[in-house]
């Protein structure tokens, strides 16, 4: 096998991708500082215990996992980043106040989430740590909403579910509570055959409502048929209403979609989630929620919500980047030619200087200007190479 051959959804960023890439999170950093969020830069990998904290079997499957040469301990390189900043809340910044994360870097997954995506992702996000209120959820959702603003998607469609809904149907029967794990499964999949088996010896008010929730979805007029068919259940009615709430903040900036089976991640997350969806991609570009039970095995039950997207699966949605317009100046040590090198570089200007004997071969540049000797050979002046 040749050397150069790389793994399986293992790619190399060529140059105008990467320039794409760094500008969205260049953007989006600077825009979440915008907001009051500070910036951390968690480990690429740290003990398997910690990375796993809360994350559910989801995230076992999908970190990679080695012996430590030094500890002898499993060490994890991390799938998510999400779980790596809430010990950072937690542990090591322990503020008792309103704490602004935001962070950028690669993860890692033993299997591609989809057919072309890759195992190296480039996460991207931001999470609000110590309210419990919905003004949080709301602004993780607006922030959602700026990042794929500032990456040129207009259309964007917002899709709502919300886990308190199914914890609150099945909280009063003990069968329906050791399916748990399988009734969301179920849902998610909106297998009405495998539900009407697996709900036979549930009570009728918790089967009638299971059965129901496939079948809830779509627009915000979705919320108002779920408080018809749906139990009177303090824990449905406060999970309907949050998601009216946040259906209401989005309007005008997205297209809102409810659905209640959409249960993703429910063991990571503990209240209202959402997912962003834009034109050319069947894969949500974004997912967000509320988790407020993951700092509790660090020691700090603090309320959490948040949202991530992968910035290489955003930006192969977007056109190739343009090429940067640039000077090319010759070779040399005239201290005449390095002081206007400086000069134009500092005032932000690309310039090439072309190796003696070489011409220049690049994706990024376009060599529109030349830096040349004026006809007396005295002072250097750019000239246009049309």
């Amino acid at each position: 096998m040749p050397n150069w051959l790389l793994p399986e959804n293992i790619a190399d960023v060529l140059p105008s991708e990467a320039r794409k890439i760094e500008e969205l999170r260049r953007l989006m950093l600077d825009n979440f500082r915008l907001y009051g969020y500070e910036l951390v830069m968690p480990p690429l990998l740290e003990y398997l215990e910690s990375l796993l904290t809360g994350a559910g079997k989801d995230t076992d499957l999908r970190t990679f996992k080695l012996v430590d040469q030094i500890s002898g301990r499993m060490l994890g390189l991390r799938a998510d980043m999400t779980i790596q900043v809430t010990r950072i809340d937690a542990h090591l910044l322990n503020r008792a106040s309103v704490t602004r994360l935001c962070y950028a870097g690669s993860v890692l997954h033993t299997r591609p989430s989809g057919l072309h995506a890759t195992r190296e992702p480039l996460q991207i996000g931001a999470e609000i740590y110590g309210h419990a209120g919905l003004e949080a959820d709301a602004e993780i959702q607006e922030l959602a909403l700026a990042s794929l603003a500032l990456a040129g998607f207009a259309e964007v469609r917002l899709d709502l579910s919300h886990v308190g809904v199914l914890r609150a149907i099945i909280a009063g029967d003990a069968a329906a509570r050791l399916d748990e794990a399988a009734l969301y499964a179920l849902l998610r999949a909106k297998d009405k055959p495998g539900l009407l088996e697996l709900t036979a010896g549930y009570e009728a008010q918790t089967r009638i409502a299971l059965l129901a929730l496939p079948e809830l979805y779509g627009d915000i007029e979705v919320l108002k048929r779920a408080r018809e068919v749906l139990p009177a259940a303090p824990g449905i009615t406060k999970a309907l209403a949050e998601l009216a709430a946040l259906a209401g903040s989005a309007i005008g900036r997205a297209e809102v979609a409810i659905d209640l089976a959409d249960l993703r991640g429910y063991q990571y997350e503990s209240g209202a989630m959402f997912a962003l969806y834009v034109p050319g991609l069947p894969n949500a570009v974004a997912h967000g929620g509320r988790y407020d039970h993951v700092g509790e095995a660090f020691g700090r039950a603090r309320p959490a919500t948040g949202f991530s997207l992968d910035l290489r699966e955003l930006a192969r949605l977007l056109p190739t980047a343009e090429r940067k317009h640039s000077i090319r100046a010759p070779w040399g040590n005239a201290l005449e030619l390095k002081q206007k090198i400086v000069e134009l570089r500092t005032a932000g200007e690309v310039v090439i200087q072309s190796m003696p004997g070489h011409t220049d071969e690049q994706d990024e540049f376009e060599c529109d200007r030349a830096l040349v000797l004026d006809v007396d050979g005295c002072n250097w002046i750019l000239k246009n190479l049309g």
